[in-house]
């Protein structure tokens, strides 16, 4: 076995002036923006632990810690980056300078980094092209002997071979092909090798070894675990070489069944799929059908755990799209110390959201109270006309009572909108909590507008008090200017109205709030989900998002319950000289249809959504940000399913450097855990200074 330092070729000075040349040409032709460069000076300079005569140098370990990505969602050993090592150490002195580390980080940019830097490590001799010695001695050395034995002698592996001065030998191209089918051929020749009686089948165990040998890194220690089980699907107790070659699609195109089985749990209503909702989307998703019904069984075996024929969610195929993903710990006492708490847990986490939706319903209500001041002038009394319209109305409040005029009233609506939306957002989360499925995090649309309905009919019993006051304070400035009477507070309309009278309007309040919740929430949720695509592979909504879905619901919600408003304010407004007095509910509606006509009902309908959408958008904003800056600690979350497909945190160049040791992972799983004793040391004394 020839050490990947050896020279497998003769023409060693000629192809060492090449390396040289190719060096500098790619050092010279490349142009660095400065702030890549200054970026990757800093993260050279953090690492760079050894000093030669006074430069810094990165060694093996300095720069796996330099270049492997920070939590890596799989099972890629850090130790196993070292493989990269060889790759940047062009000089061969076991140390990366800042020129190599400069050129390792440009060669990352290349769209096909992870090939390339492939072709450049099983390249020893930097002769731009791969013999078939090199590549079995690269080969063998990082694959233990215990592996099974794979014939670099098959046609397979002939047909991708050329000559170059007598000898057979690889391009970069014929390379990248060889490397994409060479887990293909490696379970083809390990099934001839382990199937010793020719019969077309295994033993379960031989199968798994095949499949550690070759995607081992690529699947959770409990889908390795159950790969024996495969045998399960077919009667016979053994493993047949379609299903093999079945079970290694799947792993090959792994990231496909992942984008397929997100999207179709995305639009299923219940956030669960069956086989056949699998196979249905990944037919529309490609032009060709992509995956059979055989490795469409053997994906929801190994999600199902055996049961291939129940509905899953997207929580469910976490063991087999996360190589990480780990059994949840099911301790009994730890489970009945959850159990005890989850009373306590409920009510503090209620409590925390309702002081958010406190200071959220104040912001929002704070923003729009100019606006509701306006629409709840009336426009005239005793014969007289106050205001022409919305905006003559603004004109004289500024010119007769300046720019306070327009918040007269706001401490009592502050008061009372605090609770208000806070017990309408409290208790709109916690119906919708409990009707969620903990799995999928769905819930139905009945119980949506459950939920919705519930929070508007709870806030009415705490808000009608004060909005019967927050109205009556609201009207009679202007009135009061007209009539030369004194303006009234707060504490002697209460007196005035008495228990009883603060609840006049209630039913009209209730008839109007619980439709408008049921309405708005479930149109916020599902504009959140459908349109904006909240939650798809990750996706957190940004301002103008989480504002916009906020704001919009508010229009339908605010407009179709408008009749009810209506009556609500005539309700719970002082009937003057000339006026309309109203007995109740009933007759307020006739009385309003009788003598001013059905578009009545529906007036102040557009200024209601002028005020109701910006109102409940910017309420909704704001709770929502206070959710994600001040999150509750204990809150019970739908599971997440995290993977390589979602995790955007490292920057490109460390993802290309792990897609580019994937590839090296495909000729073994353990390819690279023993790189160490490959890597040539450097002759010159080094001294270790710490950063």
């Amino acid at each position: 076995m020839l050490p990947l330092s050896s020279t497998v070729h003769c023409d060693t000075q000629v192809n060492s002036s090449f390396a040289g040349s190719a060096l500098k040409t790619v050092r010279n032709a490349v142009a660095t923006p400065e702030s890549e460069l200054r970026r990757w000076r800093r993260v050279f300079d953090a690492n760079a632990k050894a000093v030669v005569n006074g430069e810094k140098y990165l060694d093996p370990e300095n720069f796996v810690n330099a270049i492997a990505p920070r939590g890596d969602l799989s099972k890629i050993g850090r130790a196993q980056f070292a493989i990269l090592f060889r790759v940047a150490d062009t000089s061969r002195r076991g140390l990366v300078s800042w020129d190599d580390f400069t050129v390792f980080e440009t060669m990352l940019k290349r769209p096909d980094a992870d090939y390339w830097i492939a072709f450049q490590y099983f390249d020893v001799d930097n002769s731009g092209t791969i013999s078939l010695d090199e590549f079995k001695n690269v080969f063998t050395a990082n694959v233990s002997s215990s592996a099974i034995p794979f014939d670099f002698d098959c046609d397979w592996v002939k047909l991708y071979l050329g000559k170059k001065n007598g000898t057979r030998v690889l391009g970069y191209n014929e390379f990248t092909q060889l490397m994409k089918g060479l887990q293909g051929e490696r379970v083809r020749q390990a099934f001839q090798y382990l199937d010793t009686d020719q019969d077309g089948f295994i033993k379960p165990d031989q199968f798994k070894q095949i499949i550690l040998e070759i995607a081992g890194h690529k699947l959770s220690d409990a889908v390795v675990e159950r790969l024996p089980t495969l045998c399960t699907l077919t009667p016979g107790g053994r493993i047949s070489y379609s299903e093999v070659v079945a079970f290694h699609n799947v792993v090959r195109e792994m990231d496909m069944v992942e984008r397929i089985i997100r999207e179709a749990t995305a639009k299923s209503k219940d956030g669960r799929i069956d086989q056949s909702d699998f196979l249905n989307h990944a037919s529309i998703s490609s032009r060709y059908s992509l995956f059979t019904p055989m490795e469409a069984s053997i994906i929801f075996h190994f999600a199902g755990r055996g049961s291939a024929e129940r509905r899953l969610a997207l929580v469910d195929f976490a063991q087999l799209l996360d190589p990480r993903w780990k059994a949840p710990h099911e301790e009994p006492e730890v489970k009945s110390v959850s159990t005890g708490m989850s009373f306590l847990n409920g009510f503090l986490q209620s409590a925390y959201n309702f002081v958010q939706g406190g200071f959220a319903g104040a912001f929002g209500a704070t923003i729009v109270y100019p606006i509701d001041m306006v629409k709840n002038q009336r426009s005239t009394v005793v014969g007289q006309m106050l205001y022409k319209n919305s905006l003559d109305c603004a004109r004289k409040i500024f010119r007769n009572e300046g720019f306070v005029g327009f918040y007269r009233g706001l401490g009592p609506q502050l008061i009372g909108v605090a609770p208000e939306k806070a017990i309408k957002l409290t208790v709109n989360d916690f119906v919708r909590g409990r009707a969620m499925d903990p799995e999928t995090g769905r819930i139905k649309l009945i119980w949506e507008l459950i939920a919705g309905g519930t929070a508007g009919g709870c806030q009415v019993v705490f808000t009608n008090p004060l909005e019967i006051v927050k109205i009556r304070l609201q009207v009679q400035g202007e009135t009061a200017r007209v009539e030369g009477a004194a303006p009234k507070g707060a504490a002697h309309i209460v007196r005035q109205l008495g228990i009883l009278g603060l609840y006049r309007g209630a039913s009209a309040c209730l008839l109007r709030d619980i439709p408008f919740s049921a309405i708005y929430f479930p149109v916020y949720s599902h504009l959140k989900k459908d349109v904006f695509h909240e939650g798809y592979n990750g996706k957190q909504l940004g301002f103008l998002e989480t504002l916009g879905s906020a704001a919009i619901a508010g229009m339908p919600a605010a407009y179709l319950t408008t009749p009810a408003d209506v009556v609500k304010t005539r309700l719970q407004v002082e009937a003057r000289k000339g006026q309309s007095h109203y007995k109740g509910l009933t007759d307020a509606f006739v009385k309003i249809y009788q003598e001013e006509g059905f578009k009545a009902l529906f007036k102040g309908g557009p200024a209601r959504i002028v005020r109701s959408s910006p109102q409940f958008g910017f309420t909704l904003l704001a709770y929502e940000y206070l959710h994600k800056l001040l999150p509750y600690p204990w809150e019970d979350k739908p599971p997440q399913v995290q993977t390589a497909l979602t995790s955007r945190q490292d920057d490109i160049s460390r993802i290309r450097a792990r897609n580019a040791l994937k590839i090296l992972l495909d000729v073994h799983g353990d390819f690279g855990r023993r790189a160490a004793r490959f890597t040539p040391p450097f002759v010159p004394a080094v001294s270790e200074k710490q950063a």
